[in-house]
């Protein structure tokens, strides 16, 4: 077995071994392509800062039965060491202003900042000043005080709950005086893409575009919460990074981080690489920055321009326009047609997108990893099959864009979603749409729909094959407090066909489950679920599912003693605390 060493002191022409290790990840995959049977490349204590995504194609494979790994040193023993691949840039030469402290950043764009380890919110206001109103090109308020906002150009608006699903943001092009009144232009084509693709009735009540935001953000005028930021980038090549520090921090001994990069790792085309016990953190996501904005519409999809059609949700009642086609949010660590790539006990940690991604992949492998404060989901899977998402813990996901789900399936085959551990996400806590055989098994949700409403703590939709032998099965999972109103612990939605869910314990959701909805559900079977509410239509069972041996305990004592064993199968097969966030 070849071994190679890295550490953020070494030196590219060093032999990279032990005593003197290289100093990039670039330099050691040059290394184990060279070398023959099985690669160990050690990653030394310390933060591996990228200045260019690490990239690894079809000639980074492991070979001849053997694999390539990528570890932490001392990876598996009590010796193992913390080593960060960051995409993040430390910002330093602070100088203070009226309690704001600011530094010269050249031409860094991002769209998050990390202090002390601590992500920090972007300055915001909580509704546009004054009396507004839509226009055809954005707003017109009574109110002056948008004139006074420094650099509007890098404002945006957050319009939260657009549909009940949905958040989207659009830029502003410009703010101007007109008499008595102020002019805000939105950045185009994301305003004029909004306004046809947020339209909808119900119960004869129209919705036409995107309204008033519920969010204003990214100006310096905002900044008067502690532990906020902005980034001003009215000028080209020399942007300003503002942060109000809270009580005690001091810019010399403070350490602040802003994600540079956009993806920290690619892998295209590669077979039988391991990454194990390493941290990926700092990178972030340029694209609803600019003048396509970001026109969420469900789970990771956004709309990028299309088209939009209309579809009708109850005849002569109701109706909504959706994409004809939709994008996906992208991740910082990216597999594209890969082949048993393996993650084990790594952490993605301030991200600012999805933490990983696998697209027409087979074989992948995520297990025992930990995913926190991230932007968007922890792990999207798509085209691909044969994948494992096992015992991972997964908090504070869709903090940026609340649509997401902490896991994702999409035109996915023989998937597994197990024993992972999915806590305070926005919307959904896992998601799977149209496929065949996933399998999502004793995962333990709690804390999900924290924000947007329409969604659950297991979300299913569309058709998951064609007969029982490879539809999906939702089975022995445990699903506690998902919290805004209108949502359903267990959800098969939109059309959902051969679906089993079966052993299931749901308690403190705003409805258990939903058995109709629109188009009608398919070959679904709700088999010995417990719950302490009747699941909406469990009085009148559509044609298309079965619903048999559920168990109905409204006394929280009496389902949880009824459930005890179900419950203490599901979650985490690791048994350690919940990490502490660095």
């Amino acid at each position: 077995m070849a071994e190679f060493f890295v550490s953020p002191t070494g030196d590219d022409s060093a032999p990279g071994t032990l005593e003197r290790p290289f100093a990039t990840l670039d330099r050691a995959r040059h290394a184990a392509r060279a070398a023959a049977g099985a690669v160990v490349v050690h990653l030394r204590e310390g933060t591996h800062v990228l200045t260019e995504t690490f990239a690894l194609d079809e000639d980074d494979s492991g070979r001849d039965d053997h694999r390539i790994a990528y570890q932490a040193f001392g990876y598996g023993t009590d010796q193992q060491e913390q080593a960060v691949v960051s995409g993040g840039r430390e910002i330093t030469d602070w100088r203070e202003r009226h309690g704001v402290w600011l530094a010269e950043v050249g031409d860094l764009d991002t769209r998050q900042l990390h202090v002390d380890g601590r992500r920090a919110e972007r300055a915001a206001l909580d509704r546009l000043p004054g009396e507004a109103k839509r226009t055809p090109t954005g707003y017109i308020t009574d109110s002056t005080a948008p004139l006074s906002w420094q650099a509007p150009t890098g404002v945006e608006f957050v319009y939260r709950g657009v549909y009940p699903w949905t958040e989207a943001r659009c830029g502003v092009a410009s703010v101007v005086r007109d008499g008595d009144s102020t002019v805000i232009t939105m950045a185009q084509p994301a305003f004029s893409w909004a306004d046809d693709l947020y339209n909808s009735a119900w119960d004869g009540e129209l919705m036409s575009g995107p309204g008033l935001p519920t969010r204003v953000e990214n100006d310096p005028a905002f900044l008067t919460e502690p532990g906020t930021f902005v980034l001003d980038h009215s000028r080209l090549g020399k942007h300003v990074l503002h942060y109000r520090p809270r009580p005690g921090e001091h810019p010399l001994r403070t350490r602040v981080v802003a994600p540079a990069l956009e993806v920290l790792l690619s892998a295209t085309g590669t077979r039988d690489v391991s990454f194990r016990g390493l941290v990926f953190a700092d990178a972030t996501w340029l694209r609803p920055s600019g003048e396509r904005g970001f026109l969420h519409y469900h789970g990771n999809g956004y709309y990028d321009g299309a088209g939009v059609e209309k579809v009708v949700v109850v005849e002569g009642q109701a109706w909504v326009t959706v994409p004809t086609e939709a994008e996906t949010i992208p991740a910082c660590v990216r597999l594209d047609a890969t082949t048993g790539v393996r993650f084990e006990r790594c952490r993605f940690t301030r991200i600012g997108a999805t933490g990983l991604s696998a697209i027409e992949s087979a074989g992948t492998t995520v297990h025992s990893c930990d995913f926190d404060t991230l932007s968007a989901s922890a792990v999207s899977v798509s085209s691909s099959h044969h994948v494992l998402i096992e015992d991972n813990l997964v908090q504070h996901a869709g903090l940026d864009y609340s649509g997401s789900p902490g896991i994702a399936l999409l035109n996915t085959e023989n998937c597994t979603v197990s024993h992972n551990r999915i806590s305070d996400v926005p919307h959904c806590g896992i998601v799977v749409g149209p496929g065949t055989g996933a399998r999502i098994l004793r995962n333990l949700v709690t804390d999900s729909m924290g924000t947007l409403a329409d969604g659950g703590g297991i979300y299913v939709s569309g058709p998951q094959g064609d007969s029982p032998d490879n539809g999906a099965v939702v089975a022995g999972n445990v699903v506690k407090d998902t919290r805004t109103p209108y949502n359903f612990g267990l959800y098969t939605d939109y059309g959902a066909a051969w679906v089993t869910v079966e052993d299931n314990v749901v308690a403190r959701a705003d409805s258990t489950a939903v058995l109709q909805v629109s188009p009608p559900l398919e070959n679904v079977v709700y088999r010995n679920n417990f719950w302490d509410a009747d699941p909406v239509g469990s009085d009148a069972v559509p044609e298309g599912v079965t619903y048999e041996g559920n168990t109905t305990i409204a006394d929280a004592t009496e389902l949880e003693a009824a459930t005890a064993a179900t419950q203490a199968r599901a979650g985490l097969l690791r048994a350690r605390e919940t990490p502490v966030l660095r």
